[in-house]
């Protein structure tokens, strides 16, 4: 099997998929409604776009 490598690259911007601008920051917003952790959502400022959602867990729960 081979080994998957990381590079570090502090010379590019990333594009957001959906309107091709430059990432420069990435907005968030706080989902509401659950009762385990927090939910958030992360979307491109320009086209206000969803770029993912994440999920933390209290520290009790591991």
């Amino acid at each position: 099997m081979r080994e998957l490598k990381l590079r570090l690259e502090t010379q590019v911007l990333p594009k957001c998929p959906h309107c091709k601008k430059n990432i420069t920051e990435v907005a968030y917003s706080e989902l509401h409604g659950g009762f385990f952790g927090k939910r958030y959502i992360y979307f491109c400022p320009s086209c206000q776009s969803s770029l993912g959602v994440s999920h933390r867990k209290g520290f009790w729960m591991g």
